[in-house]
């Protein structure tokens, strides 16, 4: 409950507080009339700016650092606002960066395949990426963006300008299944590239080691050494001759002691493989031009040298003449099998 004498004091606190509030007042217009104005102030008036003086410089003192309080406010949202900016542009970059890489390095890969397509003029290649893989067989079976509608078929191989990969397992209308000869049911016929050897051996995938395949039944005491090339014979009808696969890294004894096998590094590289090519035609190779035959001028015509050449010449001629030949009647068989395919 209140009393007179503390409703007393609280008049008397209201009062001071009304005072002080009509001080400010004052002093904000005096100090405004004063700064827009150029009209001269009574003494009174005078006596009054002089009391009030260290309030003017206090309050703008306060106006001046509101202001700069103001400014360094806004610097800072700008600087976020910038800030924020960079980063998007740094984001940017960086994605475009790596687009650029991605597009540089798929370049490369397809201009590979191109040179190959045009050298290897025996095959009619189809280019192709690898989009999956299967989940049981990460390492032997791989999902290709090409199929039946692109002239794919089972059993066609599959290479890059490096290799063989493997062969297509399973046509689909838009996409294949390709078995890698990493693949331990995989069987590749191969021979040794080197003149001295031509020795003859199956390539198959190891399921010890699921990056190296083996060249399997090598006799004993054939002419095979570490570092000899591997390519495909020919033999089986899946695979055309002269594909190469790897070379041999080590050779080691079978168990019964009268085979080896060879361990073999594949010249393409499966764990970065993303483009292959499917040889979806295949013909026999060109035979290579023969060389002249260089007679010196003082050589006798009639010499038993010159007969032995003459001859061997001769015989030479008739091998390639014959080759041609059947290569000729080969296709023309093909033509008429089509020919007659389309009358049916």
């Amino acid at each position: 409950m209140n009393t007179p004498r503390s409703r007393k004091e609280k008049n008397q606190n209201q009062n001071k507080t009304a005072a002080i509030i009509f001080i400010l007042a004052f002093v904000f217009c005096s100090i405004f009339i004063v700064a827009k104005t150029n009209t001269q102030v009574p003494a009174a008036g005078k006596t009054a700016m002089a009391f009030l003086s260290p309030f003017q410089k206090g309050f703008s003192s306060l106006g001046v650092g509101v202001s700069d309080l103001k400014d360094s406010v806004e610097e800072v949202q700008n600087m976020q606002v910038e800030l924020e900016n960079l980063r998007e542009e740094v984001k940017n970059l960086r994605s475009q960066n790596l687009n650029a890489s991605e597009a540089i390095s798929e370049n490369q890969r397809l201009r590979a395949l191109l040179g190959y397509k045009q050298n290897a003029t025996q095959f009619d290649l189809v280019a192709a990426s690898i989009i999956g893989r299967e989940s049981a067989t990460w390492s032997s079976v791989v999902l290709i963006n090409r199929g039946i509608l692109d002239g794919v078929a089972d059993n066609m191989a599959v290479v890059t300008e490096l290799g063989l990969v493997g062969h297509v397992l399973e046509a689909g209308l838009n996409t294949s299944k390709v078995q890698l000869i990493l693949d331990p049911r995989s069987s590749v016929g191969t021979l040794i590239q080197r003149p001295e050897s031509r020795v003859a051996g199956i390539v198959e995938g190891d399921i010890n080691n699921p990056h190296a395949p083996k060249m399997l039944n090598i006799p004993k005491d054939a002419d095979v050494k570490e570092g000899d090339m591997i390519v495909t014979s020919g033999f089986g009808g899946v695979y055309p001759k002269g594909i190469v696969i790897g070379k041999i890294k080590e050779i080691h004894n079978d168990e019964g002691g009268l085979l080896k096998h060879g361990i073999v590094a594949t010249t393409v590289n499966f764990e970065k493989l993303e483009d292959v090519a499917i040889i979806v035609n295949s013909r026999e190779a060109p035979p290579e031009p023969l060389p002249p035959i260089i007679q010196s001028e003082n050589t006798d015509p009639n010499s038993e040298d010159a007969a032995k050449q003459l001859e061997y010449s001769k015989q030479v001629q008739k091998e390639v003449h014959d080759r041609v030949k059947q290569a000729q009647e080969k296709q023309l068989e093909q033509a008429r099998q089509s020919v007659g395919g389309t009358a049916n």
